[in-house]
Order: C-alpha cells, then sequence, then structure tokens
C-alpha cells in the first residue's frame, strides 16, 4: 500500500448536479435543466418547456454557486490535492452560439479556480459533463449535427485562454463511451430534439449514436491538439466509463460475447482518444449495424493528431456477460449488464467489484501505457441522521477501503496510477435518477427529493476515513 509520493487525492463532481443557480448572473438553460426528477425504477423526463409545478432539481444542485467557499474548504480539510469539477457550457456561452462570452460566469470559475489553488488543491476540469446549451438541441439535436465541433471549439478556446494560469489538468468529454449506448447518448450526445416523457422511451439509432460520437471524436482531437499547440503546461486526458466485463459461464460463445461487448463499451471510444485511430473491429461492427459515418477530409487525421496524455476513468461497478436465456440482468452506470452471484449489490442494484478494479487497471495500462486516473468512484446509498447530527456510514467506508486497497495493489503491479477523485465528495443530484436521497458524499447536504431542505453542511464518519487516506497516503490500510 504504496502510492506515488505526488499522487492526487481528490473528489469528483459535475456543474450541472451540484451549482445550481441555473438561471443566475446570465447563464442559459442547460440540457439538464430539462430534466425532471425521478426515482429507483422510475425515469427522469425530458419537458421542452420548464414546468412551474414540476420538480427539476438540477437548478437547485445543492448550492454550489453560492457555497464553494465553504465546500472547497471542507475539501481542504479532508486533505484534498485534487478537485475534480467541470464547466457549465451554458454559463460561458448561455445560448452556445453567442456573440460573446458572459463575462459573470468566466468570472465564477476564476473565483472557484482561485479558491481551490489558496487551498493547495489543483483543480481537474471537464469541458463537457452531461450538458450543453439548451439552444443547441432545439437547433442542431446535439452532437448529431457536425456544427458541433466548431462552437465546442470556440468554446473551449475561450476558457482555455481565460484559465491558462489557473488550471493545468482537462477532460474534454465525460464517460464519452456512454454514446454507444441509446440510453448513454441521451445523456453525453444530448441527441433528445422534439422528446417528452420517460427518457427510457427516447429513441437513437445506430446511426445516430455512432455519427454523434464521431464529431465528439474530432472535437475533443482538435481540441486537445489546440492545448498542446499553444499551452504546453496543458495535460489533456480522455474519460471513460469503465464496466469491466466477465464472461457467464465458460462456453466459448459467451467468451466471445464478452469481448465483443469490452470491445464496444471500453475500448472503442479509448482507441480513438488514446491511439488516435478507429480499432480494426469497428468496420465490421459498422456494417453488422448499419452504420455508414460521414467522415469528411481531415477527420481522421484530426483524430491522429489530436491524442490525450493520460487515460481517466470511471468505476462503479462490474458485470457478467452471458448469452443463454437464464441469464439475470442488473442495472447499472449508463450501463446494463448480467447479474454475477459472487458479488454484493448497492441498494441501487450496482454489484460491488474492488477487485475488478484492479483487474481494469491492469488491462487498461497494458493496453496503453500512458498514465492512469481513476476520476470516479463511489457508493450512492441511504444515509441516515442520527437525533445528535451524526451521520454513520460503515458501508461507504469498507466500499471506500477495499477500492483503495485494490488500486494500491495494482500500482504494485506496475500501473502508472496518479490519481483518486472520489464521485461525489459532497452530496449531489444523482444523474441518472435525479434523486437526493441516493447519496455518496463525505458531506451530507441537507436537502431532499421534494425540494426541502437547508442545505446544512454536515460530515459523516466517512470523512474522516478519508482524511485518514489521504494524511498516509494509503499506508493506514496495510495489513
Amino acid at each position: 500500500m504504496r502510492f506515488p509520493k505526488n499522487f492526487f487525492w481528490g473528489g469528483a463532481t459535475a456543474a450541472n448536479q451540484l451549482e445550481g443557480a441555473w438561471n443566475v448572473d446570465g447563464r442559459g438553460p442547460s440540457v439538464d435543466d430539462h430534466f425532471t426528477g425521478g426515482g429507483y425504477g422510475k425515469p427522469r423526463e425530458i419537458t421542452i418547456d420548464i414546468k412551474p409545478d414540476v420538480l427539476y432539481p438540477n437548478h437547485d444542485g445543492v448550492d454550489f454557486y453560492h457555497r464553494y467557499e465553504e465546500d472547497i474548504a471542507l475539501f481542504a480539510e479532508m486533505g484534498f490535492t485534487m478537485f475534480r469539477m467541470s464547466i457549465a457550457w451554458s454559463r460561458i456561452f448561455p445560448q452556445g452560439d453567442d456573440a460573446a462570452p458572459n463575462e459573470a460566469g468566466l468570472a465564477f470559475y476564476d473565483r472557484v479556480f482561485e479558491c481551490c489553488r489558496a487551498h493547495g488543491i489543483e483543480p481537474l476540469v471537464t469541458l463537457s459533463h452531461y450538458e450543453m446549451p439548451y439552444h443547441l438541441v432545439e437547433l442542431y439535436n446535439g452532437w448529431e449535427s457536425r456544427e458541433l465541433i466548431g462552437l465546442f471549439e470556440r468554446y473551449c478556446a475561450t476558457v482555455f485562454e481565460r484559465y491558462q494560469d489557473k488550471v493545468r489538468y482537462w477532460l474534454t468529454f465525460n464517460e464519452i463511451n456512454c454514446g454507444t449506448s441509446r440510453m448513454g447518448a441521451l445523456f453525453e450526445t444530448s441527441m433528445i430534439r422534439g422528446y417528452e416523457g420517460p427518457g427510457s422511451k427516447v429513441v437513437v439509432t445506430p446511426q445516430q449514436c455512432y455519427q454523434a460520437l464521431h464529431h465528439q471524436f474530432v472535437a475533443s482531437a482538435r481540441v486537445v491538439r489546440l492545448a498542446h499547440e499553444r499551452y504546453p503546461q496543458f495535460k489533456m486526458g480522455n474519460m471513460d466509463c469503465f464496466i469491466l466485463s466477465y464472461a457467464a459461464t465458460c462456453d466459448p460463445v459467451d467468451v466471445l460475447a464478452t469481448q465483443q461487448e469490452m470491445n464496444r463499451m471500453n475500448w472503442y471510444c479509448s482507441d480513438v482518444q488514446v491511439r488516435g485511430r478507429y480499432p480494426f473491429y469497428a468496420k465490421r461492427y459498422w456494417a453488422e449495424h448499419g452504420i455508414e459515418l460521414d467522415v469528411r477530409p481531415g477527420d481522421l487525421e484530426d483524430i491522429a493528431a489530436g491524442t490525450v496524455d493520460f487515460y481517466t476513468l470511471s468505476y462503479y461497478m462490474s458485470a457478467t456477460v452471458g448469452t443463454h436465456g437464464d441469464h439475470e440482468q442488473t442495472a447499472g452506470n449508463m450501463s446494463f449488464g448480467g447479474k454475477n452471484p459472487y458479488l454484493e449489490s448497492t441498494d441501487w442494484g450496482w454489484q460491488i467489484d474492488p477487485t475488478g478494479l484492479r483487474i481494469a487497471l491492469n488491462e487498461i495500462y497494458a493496453r496503453y501505457e500512458i498514465p492512469l486516473m481513476v476520476v470516479e468512484n463511489g457508493l450512492g446509498a441511504f444515509d441516515e441522521v442520527e437525533e445528535d447530527g451524526a451521520i454513520h456510514d460503515p458501508y461507504r467506508i469498507a466500499y471506500l477501503e477495499s477500492h483503495v486497497r485494490a488500486m494500491g495493489e495494482a500500482v504494485a503491479d506496475g500501473v502508472d496510477l496518479i490519481g483518486y477523485t472520489w464521485w461525489g465528495p459532497i452530496d449531489l443530484v444523482s444523474a441518472g435518477t435525479g434523486e437526493m436521497r441516493k447519496r455518496y458524499g463525505f458531506i451530507h447536504v441537507d436537502k431532499y427529493d421534494d425540494g426541502t431542505g437547508t442545505y446544512e453542511r454536515r460530515r459523516k464518519d466517512s470523512f474522516y476515513a478519508y482524511q485518514r487516506i489521504i494524511a498516509t497516503n494509503g499506508a493506514c490500510l496495510d495489513g
């Protein structure tokens, strides 16, 4: 359990789930502002118009916009050396295609980054985390349109120039590989124009998914190349939702199906962003799924020239892949897979597999041999506040410690792992369900699914457990 001396310890959030202040200081409506609340087994809905009698939990988030100083001070108390956050595109360009950026939005992130720096915390900034100005959905249906490439480049160029002395580590798209699936595309590529109703009924074709991804690949590569050419101090990364798959049986057909699922879910996007080219199996996959990409002159050259400096991933769970009819399914982070009888599950049905994290890190590093970061990992659970205000969460501590141990083993295996940011160091709005009761944080926020609450912050027991891990660089878990 010896992590590198300058290993980054911290937490990860997203603007749309955290900030609130959705229509404050010139911010325009984002995609997520049109998502209602939901619940486990109850899909969130998309409404074209904002309805006054409906709860939109992202509108308020947990009010980080007005409480960032308090929250960052709490992160520093835990010992954070890195804070992963995102910039809300619609806070910078409210409509996405505005003639000039919104100075109030730019100034807000100036204050946040300065606050982080004052506490010795390195910002890790995601440029696109499941949101874009809603105006671009109305005009272009999100990333289905090639027009988004130039608009995204302009947004990135603006924030790069503004924050060049305050931010060194950047990620282009959050969990970009979720765009390979219909449900993931709902969040990742924002192809929701004209839909109103449960998100699960949104119909997105494979052609749309993979064309939208191609546009994102080109945009990401151009932005990475821009950073490398103008800002040599920047380090640019990708971000994948890594779902480790196991064959449900030793039937060779299941083994082959598992390999193909790993290719689709985990390697297709990262091969493009890390290696700079589409993987060898892409052409057959496209042909078998009726996908005919519109690839313009220069696109493949852009992709080849815009490879990332480090690889990052979210890791919450693993799944099994089987071709036999009795294969029980489970749900997870924008992905679905088979249930593993050897693993326990969370209250939301996500299987807990710390050994899988070690396996994943070894497989990723063997494939790419560039520095890795785990930038999302966490446990959503029900928490109870005791009469004295204490919050005892041994289940979260157990999850944290087991996954940190797994990372330590991967480091001992030789993996170049440089950072870990727990998802949701402070309670925030769940992306998938819109709930507050699905709590991830080491810090409790007094906000509830009916929209009530004081927003008071409280330290949970896990706050102190993570504080000990950071203070000892993981050594407290030896033995």
